[in-house]
């Protein structure tokens, strides 16, 4: 049973969503680094971390990264 706590407050985020339903997310920061061997080509990839609350992340070509978030490669 839930007892009432003036204190309780959710905090709303202002999200913007686009017409086709999709959210544009920034990453937050770049968590690991790991080169891979892919048929003779090394090829550089960063662990981007989306959310820290519920810890979603992926792995993403560090190039690409660089290019589209250069602020989080200062």
């Amino acid at each position: 049973k839930y007892v009432h706590d003036p204190s309780h407050i959710l905090e709303v985020e202002d999200i913007q969503i686009r017409e086709d339903l999709s959210v544009e997310v920034q990453p937050v920061c770049i968590e690991d680094t790991k080169t891979k061997e892919l048929r003779g080509k090394t090829i550089n990839l960063v662990r981007v971390v989306w959310d820290r609350k519920t810890g979603d992340s992926t792995w993403e070509l560090e190039d690409d990264v660089k290019h589209s978030y250069p602020h989080l490669f200062l």
